[in-house]
């Protein structure tokens, strides 16, 4: 299997590229710091599997996941994260993630699991199972939303851009742009302008 690694971590990168390759069946062919060189690493050499951060400078793994996902269906990704919110489970699966992994997984069960993935199977740790099949609210105004998408929501209703959002909570533009999505089925609006009504409707209510 020919793999290539993404994480910001320059230690997390050789860590993982040193311990995969003592599996026998695995290549690892390249890494990359973000998902802009994840990108550039498929067109270099294309692999059979990604594994992906997520929070990663320049461009995140999600979208980097979901522009690969476009050029590259072949390829197959699997999200390799500290991060086990529900928000972030639905984006990565959103944008054509077939696997999501906690850093926390042994290698050897790493290996096994993306042997599985290359197979033709779905791969959600156990814990990710969890979140999703018990999804924990967020505290902020909108009953359902985590809170980044409460956040995510006041700023659209106070009517920012999302390069404005971004900007203000420190995230990308493709991870606003995603994450308005999530809100908008989650809350069955059409577009950011019934989101922000629905907002202030339900402000006013409180």
């Amino acid at each position: 299997m020919k793999i290539v690694i993404v994480d910001d971590d320059p230690l997390v990168r050789q860590s993982l590229k040193l311990l995969l390759e003592k599996e026998s069946d695995i290549e690892v062919i390249g890494v990359a710091a973000d998902g802009q060189e994840a990108i550039e690493q498929c067109e270099k050499a294309l692999p059979e599997i990604v594994l992906m951060d997520i929070r990663m400078p320049n461009m995140d793994g999600i979208e980097s996941t979901k522009q690969i996902n476009q050029r590259w269906p072949e390829v197959r990704i699997m999200m390799l994260t500290t991060f086990k919110d529900e928000q972030n489970i639905r984006l990565a699966l959103r944008a054509g993630a077939e696997g999501y992994l906690l850093k926390s997984t042994a290698v050897e069960n790493m290996a096994q699991q993306v042997r599985a993935l290359m197979a033709g199977g779905s791969v959600l740790d156990s814990e990710v199972l969890h979140e999703i099949m018990n999804p924990e609210q967020g505290n902020g105004d909108l009953t359902g939303l985590t809170d980044r998408e409460n956040d995510i929501a006041s700023a659209i209703a106070q009517g920012l851009s999302n390069k404005e959002i971004a900007d203000s909570l420190y995230l990308s533009v493709g991870t606003v742009r995603n994450t308005l999505s999530v809100i908008l089925d989650k809350l069955e609006l059409r577009d950011r302008t019934q989101l922000a009504i629905y907002y202030w409707q339900r402000k006013n209510k409180s």
